[in-house]
């Protein structure tokens, strides 16, 4: 068990336990835990890869996803020769050496990967990825990169103008509708194969009723569900033969890992009692005095941000030149060696592709991390044994459909560790977020502000059709 999951392990009796995998990583690896502020679902799983809740090494989210979708192209050609390239290459012990910071491991892991890609097969005409928003937006954008075919994620963002292809619910989340708004109306319609892309598999019910919706809409051969974790029980499984023979499909699915995780009797009351005695000792309150803050306008407005509207490999090329121009200009106004790139809900990949490419740029000896703001409420608790340590809450800033509300960002204040402070905290919004409301006192930019030495705020055009 990771030292993130220890605390919960010890109060909540939570057990994490690795199955299967294809390319030999464990369950362990990839997961911490914490206890959401949701009555519905006591725990929380927190990737240690997916760069949405905890500041990780860019280099290691990116490779992460992009290994999901090299997994994925051996799937779709039906060939286990990829995977045992990955287990031949040891893609576990240094995606696990990455996990836990050890110097190096996160690029040396992203080379391997990049290695097996370039020996992946062809993926078949007619594929097109769907990620989901919120948390796997960045990782379906991965998936559908290393699979060099176009992608798209879901949106709780509706758009003026925009038809919505298709709707679906997510039942355990807090907010539970997503749309899907591709440009294109014929995105995916003329589809043959959809591979639809989420951060962890628990019963699946999120991927079959999307399946359900879009094969109402087009019937299609083959769905492909891929995820970092699959946690389902023979009786999900079995389910998901059902559904598929029910619709006269196949349905298959691929991650980085399986297992099982074992909650005890009485879980959600006991989840709850803690929620009530530890709030009032976990809200991150910012200093009196805040950093400086300075804007960089350097993205280019032709170039697309993201996935919300489709994207296709050709706008590849663009967006990540767009980030390098992005992480050139912030890194020469950079006033310390701990730096956050801090994306935000949704617009997770062009932040992404910011902070990798600034990995590579800051000299030896910074340290550069990604992660992102998130609609997420779940229970902080300062100790090294739990996953969310701290959260900064602020209110939410781009005017969303479904109202007003709280949001947060998890594990940006440093708490009582100060090794953990970041010198500079980078902001990336896109324009629709950039409001009275990001900077006004007790907002986004306001709260991040105490809590390092200078914040960097980027505002990246939104693509609109």
């Amino acid at each position: 068990m990771s030292v993130a999951s220890t605390w919960v392990a010890g109060r909540l009796g939570v057990g994490i336990h690795s199955g299967r995998s294809a390319a030999g990583i464990s369950l362990d690896d990839l997961v911490g835990l914490a206890i959401r502020r949701n009555p519905r679902r006591a725990h929380l799983l927190v990737s240690t890869v997916l760069g949405k809740h905890v500041p990780t090494d860019p280099r290691l989210v990116y490779a992460a996803g992009r290994l999901l979708g090299v997994l994925t192209a051996g799937e779709l050609a039906g060939t286990d020769r990829v995977a045992a390239a990955a287990r031949a290459a040891g893609v576990a012990g240094l995606l696990a050496r990455a996990t836990d910071a050890v110097p190096g491991a996160a690029a040396e892991l992203l080379a391997a990967v990049d290695a097996l890609a370039e020996d992946a097969p062809v993926t078949p005409a007619g594929t097109v990825v769907v990620g989901y928003a919120e948390t796997a937006t960045a990782l379906g954008h991965c998936v559908g990169e290393a699979l060099a075919v176009p992608s798209l994620h879901s949106t709780r963002r509706p758009v003026a103008g925009v038809a919505p292809a298709a709707g679906f619910a997510e039942e355990h989340s807090h907010a539970t509708e997503h749309l899907l708004l591709p440009e294109d109306p014929t995105f995916l319609a003329a589809a043959d194969t959809v591979v639809l892309v989420d951060d962890e598999i628990s019963t699946g019910k999120t991927a079959l009723n999307t399946i359900e919706a879009l094969h109402a809409d087009r019937p299609r051969g083959r769905y492909v569900v891929a995820a970092l974790i699959d946690l389902r029980s023979g009786a999900d499984r079995e389910i998901f033969a059902q559904v598929a023979a029910r619709l006269g499909t196949r349905i298959d699915v691929v991650t980085l890992a399986s297992g099982e995780i074992t909650l005890p009797d009485g879980i959600l009351d006991e989840a709850g009692r803690l929620v009530v005695e530890l709030t009032a000792a976990a809200a991150s309150r910012p200093a009196a005095s805040s950093a400086p803050v300075t804007r960089v306008e350097a993205w280019p407005t032709t170039v697309r941000d993201g996935g919300r509207h489709g994207f296709e490999p050709a706008h590849e090329a663009p967006l990540v030149t767009a980030a390098r121009e992005v992480a050139h200009v912030v890194g020469q106004q950079l006033v310390g060696e701990r730096v956050l790139v801090l994306g935000f809900e949704e617009l997770m990949y062009a932040p992404l592709r910011v902070a990798q490419a600034l990995a590579e740029d800051v000299p030896a000896g910074t340290q550069v991390r990604f992660s992102t703001t998130t609609r997420s409420p779940v229970l902080a608790v300062d100790d090294p044994g739990y996953a969310i340590r701290t959260t900064v809450t602020f209110p939410s800033h781009d005017a969303p459909d479904d109202g007003p509300g709280p949001r947060f960002a998890h594990n940006v204040a440093p708490g009582d560790d100060s090794t953990r402070r970041f010198t500079d905290i980078v902001v990336v919004i896109d324009s629709p977020a950039d409001t009275a409301e990001l900077s006004m006192p007790g907002g986004l930019v306001d709260s991040v502000a105490g809590w390092c030495d200078h914040v960097h705020v980027v505002v990246i055009p939104a693509y609109r059709p």
